[in-house]
């Protein structure tokens, strides 16, 4: 093979590589504020959703919090934390979520003593592979829509309805 063609072959490979790196990309930037893959799971008919996010960032000089949420798919948009009491699984709706400078703050479905958005009055169920847009309200950093993708979590069991 020439070297003229191995060349090619490199930057093609690599303009693919990059292209695809740049399609699955999924987060979004406000100010000093980085969302990292947001996301929510299939809901049921009548249950209520969340979302979540790989985590939020705050790479600021001062904290900054989440403040409230917005969206087109339920009627309004609760922040919650999740916290283990004992041996029983809290939750509670926050006024806002604080984003300390240079920390990751976790969003993740399943986690315990974490945050998520909880989506109150549905108005269709979220089904996998759906797509939706969710505006986040920060008390610095001012407003960013994210897009939220449906996907079932890897290690979900078939029931995916969330209780209180």
């Amino acid at each position: 093979m020439s070297t003229l063609l191995r060349k090619v072959i490199k930057v093609a490979a690599f303009s693919i590589a990059w292209t695809l790196s740049i399609a699955n990309a999924h987060d979004f930037k406000v100010g000093a504020i980085r969302i990292d893959h947001p996301y929510a799971t299939p809901s049921l008919n009548g249950a209520t959703g969340a979302v979540y996010f790989r985590f939020i960032k705050n790479d600021g000089k001062s904290m900054d919090q989440l403040i409230g949420a917005r969206t087109t798919v339920s009627e309004s948009v609760e922040l919650h934390e999740m916290a283990m009491e004992g041996e029983v699984m809290k939750m509670r709706s926050l006024s806002h979520v604080n984003l300390p400078v240079g920390t990751n703050v976790s969003f993740k479905h399943g986690q315990v003593n974490g945050y998520h958005l909880m989506l109150v009055g549905m108005k269709k169920p979220l089904k996998d592979g759906d797509r939706f847009p969710v505006w986040l309200q920060f008390k610095q950093a001012g407003e960013v829509e994210v897009m939220v993708w449906v996907q079932t979590p890897r290690s979900a069991s078939t029931n995916f309805e969330h209780k209180h």
